[in-house]
């Protein structure tokens, strides 16, 4: 495997087939003697694949930890991070604005539980990505010194300064951008509303004062979050045309139920033979919905359910199609002797753009049949089981759409 230093000191890229390079940069003392040695786990048979143009060789299965410090206690998040590792998941996944749903009491604790679980592990095994937030107006439990978030170079810093803090580590292996700092459609929305386009700060501002964190030592690769093929497309242009770090990765909403906004032209944007942007899904349970377990509303396991817990939350999976859509995948999966878990699951990690999936877990158990829906569900899942997950997908497209 390239060492970091190597791959800093000649990065390339493709895009049209061609290889591009970027002016080299030089690195500081301490990033140039810091190998990456997360490697795979000899014990387990998850995947690993490289993410994008990075050197980091990461699981098929990254952990997300947002339920840490609101439904989880520390101790059970120390649980749930040393199962997942000892099973060969090398790769967690947190943000500035954990835990979800956000609050000014809470904010910042999933850090602070990560980091004292991070004392007792050795720190180059374990790939670390985080989030700084996009655009918000709601800056009261993030930011010291600014009324509104922007991706602007002083929030960028602050962030990470902050988040280092908190997690007890002095550098970041993936630094991903929440959500744009301009206007795009999230969180049930599908189509561009035109009128509610506003200013933002440039991509070129952005990539570089990445480019200062990772030139200090604190930051490695640099990624997007809830991102378009328009947003992607001009962080990578800027990266060639300036000669600043590129975005390595991806991290979007992906599963059974949220298709079409990756399926439409990221996966051609984002493909190793275009601009190679590694794709992290996110919520490939669609919040848990796909386990089934919402369909019995009355149920000890829905009424336990963060879409129950937090009122609002999430509510694309609950005011939509997608109720009626999971119970089609449902009958269909137990048609094939599969569980909702394991058809799911097996779907968004048989895709062949896929990277790695985020999985999120309240508990051991929960976490455990999660893997093992990885490690037990034939791969890939069967041409019959595709042919009638198609079927389904023609009947609703993207159900989850408000």
């Amino acid at each position: 495997m390239a060492s970091f230093t190597a791959l800093f000191m000649n990065p390339v890229f493709l895009c049209n087939n061609n290889i591009r390079r970027f002016p080299r940069h030089t690195p500081n003392a301490r990033t140039r003697l810091r190998p990456i040695t997360a490697k795979l786990a000899e014990k387990t048979s998850l995947q690993y694949r490289k993410l994008g143009d990075s050197d980091l060789e990461i699981s098929e299965i990254t952990l997300g930890t947002m339920t840490f410090g609101q439904q989880n206690t520390e101790k059970e998040a120390h649980e749930i991070l040393s199962y997942s590792f000892d099973h060969g998941i090398n790769i967690l996944d947190t943000a500035e604005l954990y835990p979800i749903p956000p609050s000014k009491e809470t904010q910042g604790r999933t850090d602070l539980y990560i980091g004292s679980w991070l004392k007792s592990q050795p720190r180059d095994k374990v790939i670390l990505a985080t989030k700084v937030c996009g655009y918000s107006e709601r800056s009261t439990c993030v930011r010291d010194n600014a009324k509104v978030l922007r991706v602007d170079a002083a929030n960028i810093r602050e962030s990470v300064e902050k988040s280092l803090q908190r997690l007890g580590t002095d550098y970041i292996d993936l630094l991903q951008i929440h959500w744009p700092d301009r206007y795009v459609p999230l969180f049930g929305e599908f189509f561009y509303d035109y009128s509610k386009w506003r200013p933002s700060v440039p991509f070129v501002e952005q990539l570089r004062a990445f480019q200062e964190l990772i030139d200090e030592g604190k930051v490695r690769y640099i990624g997007v979050s809830n991102e378009t093929s328009y947003g992607v497309m001009e962080f990578v242009h800027a990266a060639k045309v300036e000669g600043l770090p590129k975005i390595v990765s991806i991290q979007n909403n992906y599963s059974l139920l949220v298709r079409c906004h990756f399926e439409i032209d990221l996966v051609e944007v984002c493909h190793p033979n275009n601009c190679n942007i590694g794709l992290l899904a996110y919520s490939p349970l669609s919040g848990g919905a796909l386990s089934g377990k919402y369909l019995d509303l009355d149920s000890e396991a829905a009424k336990k359910g963060r879409l129950n817990l937090f009122p609002g939350y999430m509510a694309r999976y609950k005011d939509s199609l997608a109720r009626e859509a999971t119970e089609k995948y449902i009958e269909m999966g137990r048609k094939h002797g599969l569980t909702p878990v394991q058809l799911a699951l097996g779907f968004a990690r048989d895709r062949p753009f896929m990277t790695s999936s985020i999985i999120g877990a309240t508990s051991v158990d929960q976490l455990k049949e999660d893997i093992d829906a990885f490690l037990t569900t034939e791969r890939p899942l069967p041409p019959e089981v595709m042919a009638d997950i198609e079927t389904i997908f023609k009947r609703y497209k993207d159900p989850a759409i408000l």
